[in-house]
């Protein structure tokens, strides 16, 4: 206890600037498709996490200790482009990073429901932010880093939906915590569809990284996911052109909602731990690419089934709000990790309780 209540006096005593150790900063890339993209670079001596400010404040990617924890897909860093939702075009735009948020209109891929064209994984995630504002600031004796703003999602004679994001971490902590409030500024009730798109790659994803999911159920999409049912949960070595696979679970709680998933490199002793509620969040799909070049897993949070907005979907009523909250935490050690199964298997066995 006397450690933790001198903890701030020691380290100014120590430091002329605590951006020595954590802090926040704007920045900007010069070149590539990356030119014009604005972050919000996190640092809390820990992570690293660029928060995009031209694409809906998601994670570009996540370092730990200097290492890579995400995946970036074969375009690489880009900011906004013209074909961000120009049909079939948006896949171009789709870089991955640590995460990128679908929605709010539709999550799935490019397809007209109801005479309204909605792009690949929607329009939210290539929405700029607003009203930004990044901190850091001594919390008691902890040193926090805060970045929010506030992303629209409208158009004439339809939705006004609003997503205010807040992104927190604490100095020297392996947690950074995303809390969303989307609310419907309109009139009339508006289909909400949202799935954060979670993904992880090399070098913590490899042959042999597993999956660690307190699963109630699970549902293949296609026949390809059926033939990947038995193998879903580990990566095998890359292979030329073999398809995604998908996979939607049901995942299993003590009673108060709270859920995982965990991507684990056992080799590593490393783990890239995905919390939320599922309370608010009820379901999650599972994106397994083990082709060559496309080397990916990704844990998905998400409202919707695999129909996406052309199934069923929550429905927020005019002026009303829907708050989630997701953590990513990295779990290190072999103590951790068996942690982290164990703390699966109690969530399982409550369900025959």
């Amino acid at each position: 206890m006397k450690e933790k209540q001198t903890r701030k006096k020691e380290l100014l005593r120590l430091c002329g600037s605590m951006e020595q150790l954590a802090g926040v900063r704007r920045i900007e890339y010069q070149d590539g498709r990356a030119s014009g993209l604005r972050c919000a670079l996190v640092d809390n001596g820990l992570l690293q996490v660029p928060l995009m400010l031209d694409k809906c404040l998601d994670p570009a990617w996540i370092r730990y200790k200097g290492m890579n924890l995400s995946f970036l897909s074969k375009p690489g860093l880009q900011g906004r482009n013209a074909y961000d939702t120009a049909g079939e075009e948006a896949i171009y735009s789709i870089m991955g990073g640590a995460m990128f948020t679908c929605g709010l209109g539709n999550v799935h891929g490019c397809r007209q429901i109801d005479g309204v064209d909605y792009p690949a994984h929607g329009r939210i995630r290539t929405t700029p932010a607003e009203k930004v504002g990044t901190d850091a600031f001594w919390d008691g004796e902890d040193y926090r880093i805060r970045v929010s703003g506030e992303m629209r999602e409208a158009r004439l004679f339809g939705e006004n939906l609003v997503l205010r994001r807040t992104v927190e971490t604490v100095w020297g902590s392996g947690e950074i915590c995303f809390r969303d409030e989307i609310e419907n500024q309109g009139a009339q009730p508006q289909q909400l569809c949202f799935l954060y798109h979670c993904n992880a790659g090399y070098p913590l994803l490899q042959p042999g990284t597993r999956l660690i999911l307190p699963e109630q159920s699970c549902t293949p999409r296609d026949a390809a996911a059926r033939e990947g049912m038995a193998a879903r949960k580990r990566m095998e070595v890359p292979v030329d052109g073999r398809p995604e696979q998908v996979f939607q679970y049901v995942m299993a709680d003590g009673g108060d909602g709270e859920t995982f998933g965990a991507v684990v490199n056992d080799e590593r002793e490393l783990a890239l731990c995905i919390r939320w509620n599922r309370r608010q969040i009820p379901f999650m799909t599972q994106w397994k690419s083990g082709a060559s070049c496309d080397y990916a897993m990704a844990l998905e949070p998400t409202n919707c089934d695999f129909q996406g907005r052309a199934g069923q979907t929550q429905l927020l009523e005019p002026f009303a709000t829907h708050v989630n909250e997701l953590r990513f935490c990295v779990v290190e050690g072999k103590s951790a990790i068996e942690q982290l199964e164990e703390e699966s298997e109690r969530l399982c066995q409550s369900l025959s309780r």
